[in-house]
């Protein structure tokens, strides 16, 4: 049989479209609009088999297949691929007509090429387009890159099985808003579950596991379910807010697991009822909510500084605020909040929790009137106290959870928001779940 000759400018071709990834050769090209059209031939030079019977079969004519590529010099690409046609001469095969096999080109019955789907993963994954700027780049609806996305997504996940929660020995829990239309999956929330082994092993990143719709304990309940026993078995650390519900679902579902109250959560949480105890004073003193010039108001946010951050004029604004005798329930509750501040900021974990276990005892009882805000706070971290203390034993936190939270928010903005929960989990697992293309 005679050896395939090919021109220069064929050879040329060729190499700039690496076609020969694809086991096609350029015959021709043509520019239509913004589309780059190339004309292409098969270089599999194998005599095709019946797929049904595996016998030779006969040459009898060719068909053309319409596949988009990759674009090129910033058009699209679109290629014309003559694929040919055989008779099989087999009498009992019932497959009288046959293609030449291109699954190595394209899947059967697709409009696009087999790397198009890996550009279309590399684009969503590593550059952090929308879908619709992909579509754009390759020409075609919105619909069918989101439906390669979405096919491509489910079989990376499907390939890493199992094994891809392989090692979490650390969870982290939190909710997150994805939907602000009504009748949205959830209501609008899903319950973020997040692998937080890699950074309390100091090893990597977090990454996301899943997104379950809902915000309730149902919810995590379900997920932790559905893994394997295997699984629930190796999970030790359970991060999380103060959100009672997902503490319920963690310690009916991984019994084992030691939950803790994430340290930012706590913070927050006592800055919430110095900011309530400020307005309520704020109102008693002066019966309005905060002005311009009033004492209290113009040291709102020096109270949520902490006390090593002071300039010296912020330290003298809070001296002469406290210098009030009807400013003393602020005064009070600042320092608690300056106080648990400094216990998690201790260098040592045990006298760090030694600190932090003497300000719970302190405001759990005996808080005088006057502090109402500092009593519910104390009785929220005496109910959560095990959970609160578990953290410098542990040293998990949930900030590689809100982190993540952070960039979901950032793909639901760049994508001008979600209507398909589906559609909305596989793109946040292809932005923060690590997957491996």
């Amino acid at each position: 049989m005679s050896q395939p000759t090919f021109s220069p400018a064929q050879v040329l071709a060729d190499t700039i479209v690496r076609t020969v990834e694809l086991g096609v050769t350029i015959t021709d090209a043509a520019i239509d609009a913004e589309t780059t059209v190339v004309w292409c031939d098969l270089t599999a030079r194998d005599p095709a088999r019946c797929p049904g019977c595996g016998t030779v079969g006969i040459y009898r004519d060719s068909v053309e297949r319409r596949l988009t590529d990759l674009p090129v010099a910033g058009h699209p690409l679109v290629l014309l691929v003559r694929v040919p046609r055989y008779r099989c001469p087999a009498s009992p095969c019932e497959r009288v007509i046959f293609n030449h096999d291109t699954s190595g080109l394209a899947r059967s019955g697709t409009s696009t090429t087999r790397r198009c789907a890996r550009y279309v993963l590399r684009r969503l994954i590593g550059d952090r387009v929308t879908v619709a700027a992909v579509a754009r780049e390759l020409g075609r609806s919105w619909d069918t890159i989101n439906t390669i996305a979405v096919e491509a997504t489910t079989e990376l996940l499907a390939a890493a099985g199992p094994a891809r929660l392989d090692g979490v020995r650390v969870i982290g829990v939190d909710e997150h808003r994805w939907a602000h239309t009504r009748h949205a999956d959830g209501d609008g929330y899903v319950t973020v579950i997040v692998d937080l082994t890699p950074v309390v092993e100091q090893t990597g990143r977090a990454r996301l596991l899943d997104l379950v719709a809902g915000r309730s304990a149902a919810a995590l309940t379900g997920w932790l379910a559905a893994r394997t026993p295997e699984f629930r078995q190796q999970v030790q650390v359970v991060a999380m807010d103060g959100f009672g519900g997902y503490k319920n679902a963690a310690t009916s579902a991984v019994p084992d697991a030691v939950t803790v109250m994430d340290p930012f959560h706590v913070v927050a949480l006592a800055g919430t009822k110095l900011d309530l105890c400020r307005q309520r004073v704020q109102q008693t003193t002066l019966g309005h909510r905060g002005r311009t010039g009033d004492p209290l108001y113009r040291v709102r946010r020096v109270l949520r500084t902490r006390t090593e951050l002071l300039t010296a004029r912020q330290q003298a604004r809070l001296d002469a605020v406290f210098a009030t005798d009807d400013h003393v329930p602020v005064e009070v509750t600042y320092r608690v909040y300056q106080d648990i501040i400094a216990a998690y900021g201790h260098p040592d974990p045990r006298q760090g929790k030694t600190l932090l276990t003497r300000v719970i005892d302190s405001i759990r009882a005996g808080v005088p009137a006057g502090l109402e805000e500092l009593a519910t706070l104390g009785r929220t971290l005496h109910r959560r106290r095990d959970d609160v203390l578990a953290y410098f034993t542990n040293r998990a936190s949930n900030g590689p959870t809100e982190a993540i939270n952070g960039r979901l928010e950032a793909l639901r903005r760049n994508a001008l928001g979600f209507r398909n929960l589906i559609n909305y989990r596989l793109r946040a697992l292809l932005h923060c779940g690590h997957l491996a293309l």
